[in-house]
């Protein structure tokens, strides 16, 4: 774990990249913990200045300062995650607990873990090209009132794994004490699944996220966007959660309503069939596992 105040400085190259994976002789997921990362920026599970404690390590995050500044991580890739802390509690690939946008975050990737692959608790920082392959649980997963911005990431899952993407507005089982929802911006965004009669569900937003989602695939799965709590609803109703330029292929039903309101698939998304997603052929060669 990185703590508050300190700095990581991880920078590999597209030939040589720094690879954080398991010892074992035949690597399988939950082999090792993961990487973890505690900044000084806002959270919502935390009202004012006061912080909020890591669900592994029990160490303090989050802040005032948007802009902290938590190091370097480029071309770095975590496999075979997702360790058992106790028995409630399994880590992530990456796990940003309040991580500031002073953070430069490119070119990660999060590959067979058994938790959730890469996962944002609150903070500012932004991270482009990412990869979150065949995680158990989400690939991507946000709470605690994130707000950055992830520019070209690519998402494969399994039917057998939870969602590609999960975002939650607020921690439920603290609140919103901070005052505010997730709200991050997601650009170039490409999902593969298994198909459509076996990968149920792409992208579950729930728990009052807001969001901007612009360029964007999605393949092979029974749900393309699955709303739900009324907070999410009324975001959509509100223009505050928003896709543009989506294209659905092999996705059985595009957008479901769980929220409470009423609103059709238009008011949630525009552009269908003008989403190109992001090009991992070209960013992702060289430096990730597939």
């Amino acid at each position: 774990a990185i703590a508050q105040g300190a700095k990581i400085i991880a920078n590999g190259s597209a030939t040589c990249p720094i690879v954080l994976t398991s010892n074992a002789a035949v690597p399988a997921a939950g082999d090792w913990g993961g990487l973890i990362i505690l900044g000084k920026a806002p959270i919502n599970s935390a009202s004012g200045t006061a912080t909020a404690t890591s669900e592994i390590g029990n160490l303090p995050y989050g802040g005032p300062d948007a802009g902290d500044n938590s190091g370097s991580l480029s071309y770095v890739r975590v496999e075979y995650s997702g360790g058992a802390a106790s028995s409630a509690s399994e880590n992530n690939g990456f796990s940003f607990y309040g991580v500031g946008n002073g953070t430069n975050v490119d070119h990660i990737q999060a590959y067979e873990g058994k938790d959730d692959g890469i996962e944002f608790f609150g903070g500012t920082v932004n991270a482009s090209f990412v990869s979150s392959i065949n995680s158990q649980d989400d690939c991507v997963d946000w709470t605690e009132g994130f707000t950055g911005t992830l520019t070209d990431v690519y998402i494969k899952n399994r039917a057998s794994d939870d969602k590609a993407i999960e975002g939650d507005g607020l921690n439920n089982d603290v609140g919103n004490l901070g005052g505010f929802l997730s709200n991050p911006t997601i650009v170039n965004l490409t999902i593969v699944g298994e198909g459509s009669t076996n990968s149920p569900e792409a992208v579950r937003l729930r728990v009052g996220t807001k969001g901007s989602f612009t360029n964007v695939n999605i393949t092979g799965y029974g749900e393309g966007f699955d709303l739900d709590d009324s907070q999410t609803g009324v975001n959509v109703v509100n223009d505050e959660l928003q896709v543009t330029d989506v294209t659905f292929t092999d996705v059985l039903v595009k957008v479901k309503n769980d929220t409470g309101s009423v609103f059709t698939d238009a008011d949630f998304y525009t552009g269908e069939g003008n989403g190109t997603g992001t090009d991992y052929a070209t960013w992702g060669a060289g430096w990730t596992a597939q």
